[in-house]
């Protein structure tokens, strides 16, 4: 009988995103580093009508990589018209944001948002990132990733034994 596996033995897809919620669950950082982690945290601001704040943090990211000056300054703007100005569509609470004036804008430079996105980061890890990980979708995340680990063991341990049976 022939077995074809990973080289470690398993399915790949299940253990990429094994135990992800673990590393979510250890700092606000590991989550915002992990694309899923975004999405779901992003789900859940969304029912809190938070959802700004990870979107402004997460556009300080892209900011903050950018080189090109042109590409700087509409992104810039992009970030003040879309969660810093009064008119603000998706306006994100900070302190200090009416000092952040538009002059501002025509001298981008990498750094120029950090201090409002500190504040930010702060708010969302003090505030909504200990109420996402006692939400209802986190936790059930977290169940589906234990029922696939402990049917992938199980697995293991059946192809294990059909192997040693089967030689």
């Amino acid at each position: 009988m022939e077995y074809i596996h990973d080289s470690d033995g398993s399915s790949s897809s299940s253990h990429q995103s094994l135990k992800s919620t673990a590393k979510w669950a250890a700092s606000l950082e590991n989550l915002l580093e992990d694309p899923e982690g975004v999405k779901r945290f992003r789900e859940f601001l969304k029912k809190e009508f938070s959802e700004e704040n990870v979107l402004f943090w997460l556009a300080c990211e892209d900011f903050k990589k950018m080189q090109d000056r042109k590409q700087m300054q509409e992104k810039a703007k992009e970030i003040y018209m879309t969660f810093l100005s009064s008119k603000a569509s998706s306006q994100v609470n900070v302190e200090g944001q009416s000092r952040l004036n538009e002059k501002i804008l025509e001298e981008p430079h990498p750094l120029m948002f950090q201090k409002l996105q500190d504040q930010i980061f702060n708010l969302m890890k003090y505030d909504s990132y200990s109420r996402f990980l006692k939400s209802d979708l986190f936790l059930k995340h977290k169940r589906t990733e234990e029922e696939e680990e402990d049917s992938s063991d199980a697995q293991t341990a059946a192809k294990r034994a059909s192997r040693i049976y089967n030689t």
